[in-house]
C-alpha cells in the first residue's frame, strides 16, 4: 500500500492530531510527514494527500500586487512546498484533502484567490471564527451545506456545527471547485462566507474543509460523526490506489 502525505509546519502536531484521526478511519498504510526544508516526495506512488491547517497563504500567490494584510501571517515556505505538490497531485487524480489553510491552498493552488481577514471583510465579531484549541476543540458556530454536494452525501446532513479556528477565507473560487458550504445565510452573493469546497468532477476526491475534523474525531453525536466520516472516505479512497 502507497503512503499518504501530509504537508505540514509541526510534525509533532500532525502526528498527534492528524494521524491519530487517519490511523481511526483504518488506514494502516504508511504515512510521510512533509515539511518544509523536507525533498518533496515523487508523487507517482502517493495514494493520497492531506493538506493540514497552519499560517497564512501569501497573497502574491494570487495577485502579485495585493499587500499582506496587517493581520496575516504568511508562511511563504510551506506556499513554496505545497502549491506544486497540489497540482501535481491534481494533474495525476491523487485524492487531495484540505483542512482549513489547506482549503485555501486547494484553491488558491488552481487559481483562485483568498479573503486575507475574515473581520474586516464580512464585518463580523473577530473571534467568531477563532475559537478553542486542537486540545480543547470549540464547536464555534453552524455551516450549510449543498444537498446536492457529495460532501453533504458523505458526511449524512445539510447543517453542520463545527470548530473554527481562521480568518482567512475563500474569495474566488479555482476553476474546477466549487463552493459546497457557507457560514449560515451567508451562500448567495458579494457575502457569501465558503466553509468547504469539492471538485465539479464528482469521480475525483478533492475536498476541502475550513473547520479542523481532526479535532473533532473523538466527540459523540453528528459532529464526530461527520469527522469520522470525513476522514474514512478519504482513506478508503486512497487504499482504492
Amino acid at each position: 500500500m502507497s503512503s499518504l502525505v501530509l504537508t505540514c509546519r509541526d510534525k509533532e502536531s500532525a502526528f498527534r492530531y492528524y494521524v491519530s484521526a487517519l490511523r481511526q478511519a483504518g488506514w494502516a498504510g504508511g504515512v510521510e510527514l512533509l515539511a518544509p526544508g523536507d525533498p518533496a516526495p515523487d508523487p507517482a506512488p502517493v495514494a493520497g494527500l492531506l493538506l493540514l491547517g497552519g499560517a497564512d497563504v501569501h497573497p502574491s500567490e494570487w495577485d502579485p500586487a495585493e499587500l499582506v494584510h496587517p493581520k496575516a501571517e504568511p508562511d511563504p515556505d510551506r506556499d513554496a512546498l505545497e502549491l506544486p505538490l497540489i497540482r501535481r497531485a491534481w494533474a495525476l487524480g491523487i485524492p487531495i484533502l484540505g483542512i482549513c489553510r489547506g482549503v485555501q491552498t486547494l484553491n488558491v493552488a488552481l487559481g483562485g484567490s483568498l479573503h486575507q481577514d475574515i473581520p474586516e471583510h464580512f464585518g463580523v465579531e473577530p473571534g467568531l471564527h477563532q475559537r478553542g484549541t486542537p486540545a480543547v476543540p470549540e464547536l464555534a458556530h453552524g455551516v450549510e451545506l449543498d444537498p446536492d454536494s457529495g460532501l453533504s452525501a458523505l458526511l449524512g446532513c445539510t447543517r453542520l456545527e463545527v470548530n473554527s479556528r481562521h480568518h482567512q477565507a475563500v474569495k474566488r473560487l479555482a476553476p474546477g471547485l466549487r463552493a459546497v458550504a457557507w457560514h449560515p445565510g451567508t451562500r448567495d452573493g458579494q457575502g457569501a462566507l465558503v466553509e468547504a469546497l469539492e471538485s465539479e468532477d464528482g469521480t475525483r476526491f478533492a475536498l476541502g474543509v475550513q473547520w479542523h475534523p481532526e479535532n473533532l474525531v473523538g466527540l459523540d453525536g453528528l459532529p464526530g460523526d461527520a469527522a469520522r466520516r470525513l476522514f474514512l472516505a478519504f482513506t478508503r479512497r486512497a487504499a482504492q490506489g
